[in-house]
């Protein structure tokens, strides 16, 4: 009997992965959330914090708290990135480390953004190859995709690479989808629609990076 079962949890989440999603968070050295505790913080009561996330979880009690706007300098305007707290980012890293796995395998061979192993450089690579076999490019973008992408198209997307017995990622990613964001005066700012870049489950643009075919 697992220890989930053994401690009456409905959602089958490991303590073990919510450790080691908090090693690849801590690694990443990222900023304070909403919360300002820093990994400094949050680490002088890890075995408590790291416990309240996964009893949360695999409760389905978890909601997260809003996500920090900051602006990025960008041509032609600016970019919000969404920076969740160290805990949150925890929790989402649980949830994404399971869509990888399940998603990983179906991903097209030329998409090189954020995938285990690979990278940009990966695909700049893959490119200059290509150029030797032909003297044309596409260079596509989708114009704020991020910021008005339909909750609806994303939530059956993670459904078609979830089983029934992970209903907690669909709860737990409709509930990042609709967390507010917290604007640098204090106020904070509902949506209906997008998801802000920039956390582990909604990465940067980045994200669909390949290699022209």
């Amino acid at each position: 009997m697992s220890e989930l079962k053994a401690s009456g949890k409905p959602f089958n989440i490991s303590k073990q992965s919510v450790w080691e999603a908090y090693e690849k968070v801590r690694s990443n050295k990222g900023a304070a959330g909403v919360d300002a505790v820093s990994m400094e913080e949050f680490e002088k009561d890890l075995k408590n914090n790291l416990y309240r996330i996964w009893n949360r979880l695999s409760s389905g009690t978890y909601f997260p708290p809003p996500v920090r706007a900051v602006e990025i300098p960008k041509k032609g305007g600016a970019r919000i990135l969404g920076v969740p707290t160290i805990g949150d980012r925890i929790a989402q890293t649980v949830v994404a480390g399971v869509l990888e796995a399940k998603a990983e395998p179906v991903f097209h061979p030329d998409s090189y953004g954020y995938r285990p192993g690979r990278s940009a450089i990966d695909a700049v690579g893959r490119c200059r190859e290509r150029c030797w076999k032909a003297d044309w490019v596409i260079d596509l973008d989708i114009r704020a995709f991020f910021d008005s992408v339909p909750w609806d198209l994303v939530l059956k997307a993670v459904a078609a690479h979830t089983d029934p017995s992970q209903s907690w990622i669909l709860l737990y990613v409709r509930r990042w989808l609709a967390a507010p964001l917290q604007l640098p005066d204090g106020t904070q700012r509902d949506r209906d629609r997008g998801t802000p870049q920039g956390s582990s489950v909604t990465p940067p643009t980045q994200w669909a990076t390949s290699a022209s075919r």
